[in-house]
């Protein structure tokens, strides 16, 4: 039961972050405007709602997969070992993606020097 309520929730909060994501990144006018993009990227509130966002996501992928595959009778005796290879990919893709939002910085450019 705590899996299924865990899905719903994590179902929410996309909600929340998808739209975000969609009008920050894919709504600007006829393109992808990868300088803002980039500027983003620098500030730490959009790092924290970019890190908030792949834990959902996250959340909502391995609960399903787990659902999933537990629906199945024959790993009905395998429950508990997929749970905990399902929360150690969890953490090691939640460490893996955090870290790599984190260490992002933007590339200087050669006009940032200029006069």
């Amino acid at each position: 039961m705590h899996v299924f309520i865990m899905q719903r929730i994590s179902a929410i909060a996309l909600l929340f972050f998808m739209t975000i994501h969609m009008i920050v990144v894919h709504y600007p006018p006829f393109h992808i405007d990868f300088t803002r993009i980039l500027d983003r990227m620098d500030q730490p509130i959009w790092k924290a709602i970019d890190i908030a966002f792949l834990f959902f996501v996250l959340v909502h992928a391995l609960s399903g997969a787990y659902m999933v595959i537990t629906d199945v009778e024959r790993f009905g005796v395998f429950k508990r070992a997929l749970a905990i290879l399902v929360v150690i990919i969890g953490i090691v893709a939640f460490i893996y993606g955090s870290m790599t939002v984190m260490a992002f910085q933007s590339p200087v450019t050669a006009n940032a020097y200029l006069p």
